[in-house]
């Protein structure tokens, strides 16, 4: 911070501007789950988790406007064409990382863990990698509202780009989601350590220490992440690692460090249920509000409201980033993801770092992949679906939801 404040950050070499923003992003990250946890004395969990990821994932906001301010201040020109390509290579980028290695690193983690943490959400079973993390009924309303913006997300590159009435869409549906989670239940989970602390003090000094918390971390990342990832981006050109390897892929993985150290350290307090939430979440906000953020930025650069154009290869990107979502939520739709299904996540995401892999037509053929895949899946949980929809539904409509129960 005080490298930043004084305007010297740039007086460090590349590794030492890596190593100091790095410590940053990990200990702000600390502070936002501590914030989080805290808050849960005041609020409901999936609320105070809905913030954590938006805060978690702010980085990523700041590095795709970047690249949505330059596609409009260079609009019409060759420069301004490249960056809406790395605006949306960025944003599609980051959604993949989250579920390929986010969703599945959190999982097989979090079964490791169990053995010394006994995370009551582990289930040890026979059979071959067969043992899964159970979650929480209760993340219906996330999963449904993602079920939603990634069905919507396949229609988006049906026309020019991204426009106004898909921001619209996206954004209202995200708000709608956040309305609920204001009004979902309160349950009290009992914490320990540096939470609990904070816990122990009544509501007028409580609210204050986390808010702060909240406000200090939000700084922090938003000073440290940019040049985190530039600093990779330098690191990896010096080494020679392709440029187009480095916007998709390592700056998004830097920019989401922070909730990937944030849901690991819930895990390793025995809470994979509230990791997958805030997992779940992250995603939700990041496939919707982002996109919105696209489109405002980049109209806003151009001084009028404009949609966003997509080339041929974008709108494969978008397709391949909606599929892989259809197929991580057709895993978690009966509550549970196994080990052998969060290394079939991330085994199929690691292919697509293939540098030959980039191609249209290869886009599509894998996005087919994926919902072949989610569908067959689907077909043989019809049940799971049906209990998490009527369960959303009697939530919403003010009945009581069907006991939690793994279908």
């Amino acid at each position: 911070m005080g490298l930043w404040a004084t305007g010297n950050a740039h007086s460090l070499s590349t590794l030492q501007t890596i190593a100091i923003t790095g410590i940053s992003v990990l200990g702000a990250s600390f502070l936002l789950a501590w914030g989080a946890e805290t808050a849960e004395e005041d609020v409901p969990r999936a609320f105070a988790l809905a913030i954590l990821a938006v805060l978690a994932v702010a980085p990523e906001y700041a590095v795709d406007a970047l690249y949505a301010w330059n596609a409009g201040a260079f609009a019409g020109t060759p420069r301004g064409t490249e960056n809406a390509s790395l605006a949306v290579a960025n944003m599609t980028g980051a959604n993949r990382i989250l579920i390929g290695l986010g969703w599945s690193a959190i999982a097989v983690f979090a079964i490791y863990k169990a053995k010394t943490t006994n995370d009551p959400a582990v289930e040890s079973r026979r059979g071959f990698l067969a043992d899964r993390v159970k979650l929480d009924p209760d993340i219906s309303t996330e999963i449904l509202f993602l079920f939603a913006a990634t069905v919507y997300a396949f229609f988006v590159p049906l026309g020019d780009g991204i426009g106004w009435p898909d921001m619209v869409f996206l954004v209202g549906l995200y708000f709608t989601y956040i309305i609920f989670t204001l009004n979902a239940p309160h349950t009290d989970e009992e914490q320990v350590g540096v939470p609990a602390y904070f816990q122990s003090f009544k509501k007028s000094i409580r609210v204050p220490i986390y808010l702060g918390m909240f406000a200090f971390s939000a700084v922090v990342i938003f000073t440290a992440v940019e040049p985190f990832a530039h600093g990779l981006e330098a690191y990896g050109e010096q080494i020679g690692v392709p440029s187009f390897l480095m916007i998709q892929w390592v700056a998004p993985l830097a920019s989401e460090s922070p909730e990937l150290i944030v849901v690991a350290y819930l895990v390793n307090k025995a809470r994979s249920t509230a990791a997958f939430n805030a997992l779940i979440s992250s995603k939700l906000n990041q496939w919707t509000l982002l996109i919105g953020t696209l489109v405002l930025v980049y109209s806003i650069s151009l001084g009028s409201l404009e949609t966003l154009p997509l080339g041929q290869k974008q709108a494969g990107e978008i397709w391949l980033t909606a599929a892989q979502s259809f197929f991580a939520l057709s895993i978690l739709v009966n509550f549970t993801i196994s080990i052998r299904e969060a290394l079939a996540l991330l085994v199929l995401f690691l292919v697509q770092l293939y540098p030959d892999f980039h191609h249209y037509d290869a886009l599509i053929a894998f996005s087919a992949v994926y919902i072949v895949l989610g569908l067959a899946l689907l077909a043989t949980r019809r049940e799971a679906l049906q209990f998490l929809v009527g369960r959303v539904y009697k939530r919403i409509s003010g009945g009581e939801p069907a006991p939690a129960e793994q279908v």
